[in-house]
């Protein structure tokens, strides 16, 4: 494998100490509670607002109630513009609309569209299949409203990196088996698909910076609580059919322990007779692009699923 610069090696070092495989419930919930904010230096590390682009905060209809979303929308667009759903990444337990901005306002402006991001329910406190079913109720009650975001419902797109990226293939799923919005395109960052954790390269890159072994196994308990990992709303690898899906961008990273999922899931959809284009990065590690200023090849990739998007929903 290629080898991580050494900015990124130290990222992980740094990482290492807020490792979710260390903390106790109530560690947990009061990271839940932070919020990052922007400034000078978180923007620096995570990546700032894209110029141009305007945000606006409400709710959309979750399982349970509603869920706060934010939009983002290029000012000064004219007209109605394709809608990009975007699902945060977090292990389904950490994360919120903030963690989206560098990457959604980036998509807005590049794409030219409007991108609706979801702040699902998080586990433990809401297992699974909380965190699935609250995505897809606002993805129905989005497309429902696109008007109000000055979107078109018949151009719809999904995204999500890491756990958010199981969310959108899971979406993807469910609004298939249920004649629910149809969607042009599914953008899956460094996706994870099995919760089984079943994919060689789990031990391979047990030891990784940012993601290790142990976090996929605290993440994926927490989320599931026990629950049968085989289940497709959790892992979407396991439905008993892919075809018909969104034609889909899978992006992977080669230091992850979750990369030979991006690779399984793209194959299983590929057979399905579902166009895919899988992308690997290398040199880099799990949740890369949450890192645009120290990740070299975040700009690279967010080229890739800007132009993918574009194509699908011209």
């Amino acid at each position: 494998m290629a080898r991580m610069d050494l900015r990124v090696r130290l990222l992980g070092r740094a990482l290492a100490r807020l490792s979710v495989a260390t903390m106790d419930a109530e560690q947990l919930r009061r990271a839940q509670s932070r919020r990052v904010g922007h400034g000078p230096v978180t923007d620096l590390l995570l990546g700032g607002v894209a110029r141009g682009v305007g945000l606006t905060d409400g709710t959309a209809r979750g399982e349970a109630g509603p869920v706060p979303v934010r939009s983002y929308r290029p000012v000064g667009a004219a007209g109605t513009l394709p809608l990009v759903v975007h699902f945060h990444g977090g292990g389904w337990t950490l994360g919120n609309l903030d963690s989206g901005d560098w990457l959604c306002s980036n998509v807005a402006a590049t794409v030219g569209a409007v991108v609706v991001s979801v702040e699902y329910r998080l586990a433990p406190d809401h297992r699974w299949p909380a965190a699935a079913e609250d995505c897809y109720a606002a993805l129905v009650d989005v497309v429902e409203r696109a008007g109000e975001f000055g979107a078109d419902a018949g151009r719809v797109a999904v995204m999500g990196d890491s756990a958010g990226g199981n969310l959108a293939a899971v979406v993807s799923l469910v609004a298939r088996e249920r004649s629910g919005p149809r969607i042009a395109h599914q953008g899956l960052v460094y996706p994870s698909v099995d919760l089984t954790m079943s994919s060689p390269s789990i031990e391979e890159n047990a030891s990784a910076p940012i993601l290790t072994r142990a976090d996929c196994l605290a993440f994926r308990d927490h989320y599931l609580g026990g629950q049968d990992p085989r289940e497709p709303h959790a892992s979407p690898l396991f439905a008993a059919d892919h075809s018909g899906l969104p034609p889909a961008l899978v992006q992977v990273a080669e230091h992850d322990p979750i990369r030979d999922d991006g690779y399984r899931y793209a194959e299983v959809l590929r057979a399905a007779g579902v166009p895919v284009r899988l992308t690997q990065y290398v040199g880099m590690p799990h949740g890369f692009l949450a890192f645009p200023r120290l990740c070299r090849s975040a700009p690279q990739a967010l080229a890739e699923l800007c132009a993918e998007q574009a194509a699908a929903l011209a």
